[in-house]
């Protein structure tokens, strides 16, 4: 080609790259470990900054407004990770855009630390690591309705990287108010757990920040037990914020062997019916 001609077709600015994955690591009822492996996301983020851009919107209005913005976007290459089973609506249309646009956000309706100081973040980033997390924290405010909890998701990736390292990167201030500087971040996220410490190693409260995700755990079984192979699931990440959190003292002891047997219990359920309990199959967000 032509200097002159590459010229022109950079003027035009070309439509982006758009890349949907939607048969992921999380609903392996039928595919098995053909379709678990989330490292395409590690691989890409490999990429200049100035182009790749990584989002996981957490439902179908947030998939909608992502894949708007990003068919209209130019000259970039988008992946947008989004499974194609039917999961739970969180937010209404406008509430969507508004999440999309910012990329990062509060979910106030989930969380209960307003005009206070949270006890725990939890993050999420992914559809199926928010529908863990909000489940972990519907459990822990119904048994302790004290604990202050904040839930944030992630849907635009590179927001968690500092602003001199991308584009779209969160300033150290506006992530330390969405983290906070010293309490501890359980944060569930899509693919490999060690890429959301890579992500923000150099932020304030890096030490604080567990995260759970795909570690290779799983095969050809039903959809909760891929969670519960990885320890992404919500009766383990309620024990993870209960080990760290030493001021509930004896408190924490009944919810946690409760969350065990919950694990015996699915294990024993899916061996003899084949899918996971109702309880979970079935859940709704709300609090007693």
């Amino acid at each position: 080609m032509a200097e002159d001609d590459f010229r022109d077709k950079l003027e035009k600015k070309l439509p982006s790259l758009n890349i949907l994955l939607a048969s992921h690591v999380w609903r392996q009822d039928h595919n098995g470990f053909t379709h678990q492996d989330p490292g395409f996301i590690d691989h890409v983020i490999n990429k200049k900054a100035s182009v790749v851009r990584v989002y996981l919107p957490p439902d179908a209005n947030c998939l909608l407004s992502t894949m708007d913005h990003c068919l209209k976007s130019r000259h970039y290459v988008n992946v947008v990770i989004a499974g194609k089973h039917v999961s739970p609506q969180w937010l209404n249309m406008d509430e969507a855009i508004a999440h999309c646009t910012k990329g990062i956000g509060i979910w106030p309706w989930a969380s209960n630390d307003e005009g206070a100081e949270p006890d725990v973040v939890m993050a999420c980033a992914g559809d199926v690591p928010a529908l863990e997390t909000l489940a972990a924290a519907s459990i822990l405010r119904n048994k302790l309705p004290e604990l202050k909890i904040r839930v944030v998701n992630v849907v635009d990736l590179m927001r968690l990287q500092p602003a001199s390292e991308h584009p779209h990167g969160l300033s150290d201030i506006d992530f330390d108010v969405l983290f906070t500087k010293n309490k501890p971040v359980i944060f569930a996220f899509h693919g490999y757990p060690w890429l959301i410490h890579r992500l923000t190693y150099r932020r304030t409260n890096h030490h604080n920040i567990h995260v759970r995700g795909y570690k290779e755990e799983g095969t050809i079984t039903t959809p909760f037990d891929m969670t519960v192979l990885n320890q992404m699931d919500r009766f383990s990440l309620v024990q993870d914020v209960l080990n760290r959190l030493p001021q509930l003292g004896e408190r924490a002891a009944y919810i946690k062997e409760d969350m065990k047997n919950k694990h015996i219990e699915h294990k024993n359920y899916i061996r003899k019916y084949g899918v996971d309990m109702d309880e979970v199959r079935n859940w709704k967000w709300e609090l007693s």
